[in-house]
């Protein structure tokens, strides 16, 4: 029979381990840290994000608001990447600029090549 799977953490310099037990069968968490009311959502949320179990030390109110937070962070949409800027196509030197293409055009036609603007 496997010996019980322990959790441990640094507190005060001190090293603390418990039995960890869980339904899945998942294994305990490699890293713990301890979270508390100074924790801020962004730093928890990047900490959960890498794998990081957090271990809450303050009263109930704080941790719910913080887990509402989390929820909050993790249901948002990724952003899309950002798209580097177009890059500018040069024109070729014979083509007249957009808003006279049409006038040209008809100028052209009218009386054959040679318009001032191509």
């Amino acid at each position: 029979m496997n010996p019980p799977a322990q959790l441990h953490w640094l507190e005060n310099g001190i090293e603390q381990s418990v039995r960890w037990r869980s339904e899945s069968g998942a294994p305990p968490p490699r890293r713990v840290v301890l979270a508390d009311d100074t924790m801020g959502a962004d730093a928890a949320y990047r900490l959960a994000c890498e794998g990081t179990a957090l271990l809450w030390r303050g009263d109930f109110h704080n941790a719910r608001q913080l887990l509402q937070a989390l929820a909050r962070r993790a249901d948002r949409k990724p952003r899309p990447p950002a798209r580097p800027p177009p890059v500018p196509v040069p024109r070729p030197r014979h083509q007249p600029p957009r808003h006279r293409r049409f006038t040209c055009t008809a100028r052209r036609r009218r009386s054959g090549p040679g318009c001032w603007a191509c």
